[in-house]
């Protein structure tokens, strides 16, 4: 037992003895740590009072704050950044889905403003903005070496004010003006329809208060639209151009869709703040197949929705890969009624994958076709444009005494829904794809 104890103290003495070598040296590195942030500190003290002592004109001190605020924030990454109190207020305003503006998502690339995607129903949208596109310039003003926070400030105004703005983009030589009036924007964050007589398109444009509420509201609407889901062969959940929003509400899009397993995890800087957050029973589409549609404008919680049902393998996801922000922002209100943005996570799909600048990749690709309105359509007397002959067309043919009247009446109807989705080809290609899908997996189902 002595020996124990001796041992025991003997370690204890090591271990003391160990600390006290050790920790001049650390308190050392700490006391130079500290004398360097109070030399930088000074120095920005030296800068301010330049500034506002010798500055060409007169600047306002607040102003001169809330900016190194803002630069010091933006410098660690695009999403972090600083919002004085009337931005602050416009952000509230917009995750409960109404605000003034123009309707689009940007972020910032090499220096240049680069839409994330235009909204729907919005005067950006209408304006025919891409995702992908640069805008450099405003009203004839440069962008160029502004902050972004600067940038969408040129772009606010009064409702039914005009503003041009340049735009560069891929695969056209030349900058080009797009004039736009700025609007009211009023996002309804869930719009669905019923297309090819049993698929349900669930439209989701952006991740505020009311979409997981709108999600339920319209799927309800069209289940009963179609007589029970008895009658509805799957979901296409349309993610496209979807710029994100409150990691919440992507939680329970994915929820409604999955009765078990991880949905997302967010881990941070410290590994006790690190979350999971799972999913429990019940699955609003009673287990009907599922198509997530994506593209480049799906970011963050659409990714983290994409994300979540690709992994669990209950949805096929299609289109192209999404645009990959993959962080956590968190904001937190500062002295004086503005708050400051700050990247504090990343997110990560329940397989342990983080799309941080990757994306989430597609299980089928599809583009989506531009369709060239230099194209010019084949002349009335060209080949192509002779209706197709077959059978029924020839005179005096046999009848088909295989099927009944009302066996032909079905035939009929299912030959119609299927010439609507090829209709839609044209409008919606991608669209188009995630139904023929769905009806592939119907027919498969019921042999």
């Amino acid at each position: 037992m002595r020996k124990y104890v001796l041992a025991a103290l003997g370690g204890t003495v090591a271990g003391i003895l160990a600390t006290t070598q050790l920790a001049a040296p650390l308190i050392a590195q700490e006391q130079e740590h500290d004398s360097s942030v109070y030399e930088q500190l000074d120095l920005f003290g030296d800068v301010f009072e330049r500034i506002r002592n010798q500055y060409v004109e007169e600047v306002q001190p607040k102003d001169l704050i809330e900016a190194a605020i803002n630069g010091m924030l933006t410098s660690l990454d695009p999403h972090s950044s600083y919002l004085p109190a009337d931005d602050f207020s416009d952000m509230q305003v917009q995750t409960r889905g109404e605000f003034g503006g123009l309707g689009i998502e940007v972020t910032q690339e090499d220096g240049f403003v680069k839409v994330v995607t235009p909204m729907d129903d919005t005067p950006a949208a209408a304006a025919g903005l891409q995702p992908g596109d640069y805008i450099t310039a405003v009203n004839g003003e440069s962008l160029q070496g502004l902050m972004l926070d600067d940038a969408v400030d040129l772009m606010r105004g009064p409702v039914g004010s005009e503003i041009v703005v340049t735009i560069v983009r891929e695969g056209r030589a030349e900058p080009f003006d797009v004039s736009m009036v700025r609007d009211t924007i009023k996002l309804t964050a869930v719009r669905s329809r019923t297309v090819g007589g049993h698929t349900i398109v669930l439209r989701v444009s952006t991740f505020n208060d009311q979409t997981y509420p709108g999600l339920q509201d319209e799927l309800k609407k069209r289940v009963e639209e179609l007589g029970g889901m008895d009658n509805v062969n799957g979901i296409v959940l349309d993610l496209r151009n979807n710029p994100g929003g409150l990691l919440t509400q992507a939680i329970k899009v994915s929820d409604a869709f999955l009765t078990e397993g991880e949905i997302v995890s967010t881990r941070g800087r410290n590994p006790q703040d690190n979350e999971r957050y799972n999913a429990t029973a019940g699955d609003l589409a009673e287990d009907k197949p599922i198509v997530v549609l994506i593209n480049g404008g799906s970011a963050s919680a659409s990714e983290i929705v994409a994300g979540a049902l690709q992994d669990h393998k209950r949805a096929i996801v299609v289109g192209t890969k999404s645009f990959g922000k993959g962080s956590v922002q968190t904001v937190v209100p500062v002295r004086g009624d503005g708050a400051m943005r700050l990247t504090t996570a990343r997110y990560y799909t329940p397989s342990g994958r983080s799309i941080q600048a990757l994306g989430v990749s597609p299980d089928i690709v599809v583009d989506q076709p531009v369709h060239d309105p230099d194209t010019v359509p084949d002349d009335e007397g060209s080949a192509s444009a002779l209706p197709m002959r077959s059978e029924s067309s020839l005179r005096g043919i046999l009848s088909n005494d295989s099927m009944t009247d009302e066996e032909r009446q079905q035939l009929e109807a299912d030959r119609a829904l299927v010439e609507e989705t090829a209709r839609l080809r044209d409008e919606d290609y991608q669209l188009a794809y995630a139904v023929d899908i769905l009806r592939g997996l119907s027919v498969v189902e019921r042999k």
